[in-house]
């Protein structure tokens, strides 16, 4: 087992490691030069990018006079967004959630405003929804008539330094809908019934630093208060709930402690990243919390946020006229690192490799080979309460993804499938999406569950099937 290491250790470590390689300059390897974010899967968001007019600290220095040019308008505000309706039914008669999955208006509104110097970026939803009990705007879950984005600034006070301050979507990572250490907050409620794609990721509210050599690249987040995945908590999902030994939804919402502490249950992430020929390879830190509920409070019995440290590292680039990936992540769960608490979850280690190939002019199919593997497995089992049972010590999974685009790109069809030969489970995500012009599409899916035992990944969610459909109006 990897040794437990201290936030304080882990940041300061990282830190003096990478700022010896950025200090360092040796000739630009081919590619270097421009931040290079893992791809996601078609539909899902990547981090803000930055927006056209944000200048370098040197870039703009004759444009300067006495007044304070720095804060000279480079454009206008730039307003965009979309309108959208979404409307889904279960597949089957449910009989753990009172309501229908999704039946939604939303009005999406983005705007950024550049100066010489600083970007102002901005993104809400204004959100009707008449699933939701709740209607008061909560924007740490997302839920209320507004769902707060992005509100950040963007600024470069070096040549080779970028920094974001405020509400932003962060991802890395190299995985199709599997994350081993992209540790940012995730809303799976929204992804399993039926909202775009982009909505899987939750907003952060962080400070992000990057800093560009020509040795080595480095990526800095900091969240100064806790900010937990959009968890499945049984109001919109239902789930297995472990103490009742059976599925549950609404008769039996999940209670969490979660930590509220600011500069106390604080985040930090960081990624070291470079191109080595045409290969993009990456390491991670983080030092957290296990992102949703993995643990149990044994005064309470309501559901706690253990602390998390996650060591990683990737790969990504071309092989045999497609794309490969490899990611691996050690999640060392430091309130249980003996792994002899059975309310905690153990510490794991997590592996993917994933590979995606065009087979024919316009349809791609990519796969991938995910394996998790829990520690201290023999103590875990030697004090499991004998009315609980046991998870298994190795997790295997395959996963793929078939991308056909026709009718002039148009129409994309996509069907996605996760299947685990250990849990004998699955789950499948048909899709069609139809761009009838430039503003007007329209979009069918559904999400299917299937598991031989209530108590796995996936067959816990087996009375979650559904369908929806989709309008959207771009602008």
């Amino acid at each position: 087992m990897l040794p437990t290491v201290s936030k304080a250790t882990l940041l300061l470590s990282l830190i003096i490691v990478s700022a010896g390689a950025i200090a360092e300059e040796p000739a630009l390897p081919t590619g270097l030069g421009v931040e290079s974010e893992p791809g996601l899967p078609s539909g899902l968001e990547s981090g803000p990018a930055l927006p056209a007019g944000l200048a370098s600290a040197s870039q703009n220095e004759d444009d300067r006079d006495d007044e304070g040019d720095d804060w000279q308008d480079e454009e206008r505000w730039q307003l965009d967004g979309f309108w959208e309706a979404r409307w889904g039914l279960w597949q089957e008669d449910q009989r753990y959630l009172s309501r229908q999955p999704i039946a939604e208006s939303r009005l999406h509104l983005a705007t950024e405003r550049a100066y010489n110097k600083v970007t102002f970026n901005l993104s809400a939803d204004l959100l009707y929804d008449n699933v939701s009990t709740e209607q008061d705007a909560k924007l740490e879950s997302g839920q209320g008539w507004i769902d707060l984005r992005t509100a950040n600034i963007v600024f470069s006070p070096l040549a080779n330094t970028d920094i974001r301050l405020g509400r932003q979507i962060l991802t890395w990572g190299t995985g199709d809908l599997i994350f081993i250490n992209d540790l940012f907050p995730k809303d799976w409620n929204s992804f399993l019934i039926g909202r775009d794609d982009s909505y899987l990721k939750a907003p952060s509210d962080a400070a992000k630093l990057s800093l560009f050599s020509n040795t080595v690249n480095l990526d800095l987040v900091y969240t100064p208060r806790f900010d937990a995945d959009r968890y499945i908590d049984g109001e919109r999902v239902s789930y297995y709930n472990t103490s009742l030994g059976r599925i549950a939804g609404t008769d039996a919402l999940v209670i969490a402690e979660k930590p509220a502490q600011w500069f106390d249950d604080d985040e930090f992430a960081l990624r070291l990243y470079r191109n080595i020929s045409a290969y993009e390879v990456a390491l991670y830190g983080y030092s957290g919390f296990w992102k949703s509920p993995g643990g149990a409070n044994p005064v309470t019995g309501n559901a706690i946020f253990p602390r998390l440290n996650v060591y990683g590292a990737s790969l990504r680039g071309p092989l045999l006229g497609g794309i490969v990936n490899g990611e691996w992540g050690y999640y060392d769960s430091i309130d249980d690192a003996s792994g002899n608490n059975p309310l905690v979850n153990n510490s794991e280690q997590r592996l993917l490799l994933g590979y995606e190939h065009e087979l024919i002019a316009n349809l791609t199919l990519a796969i991938q080979l995910y394996s998790t593997r829990m520690q201290n497995y023999n103590t875990y089992r030697q004090t499991l309460p004998s009315a609980l049972s046991a998870t298994a010590q190795n997790r295997h999974e395959i996963s793929a993804r078939l991308t056909w685009m026709t009718l002039n790109q148009k129409l994309t069809t996509s069907l996605f499938l996760r299947y685990s030969a250990s849990d004998r489970d699955y789950y499948l995500r048909p899709k069609f999406h139809y761009a009838v012009d430039d503003h007007w599409s329209y979009e069918l899916g559904a999400n299917i569950f299937y598991g031989e035992q209530a108590d796995t990944f996936f067959g816990q969610f087996k009375y979650s099937d559904n369908i929806y459909v989709a309008l959207r109006y771009g602008f």
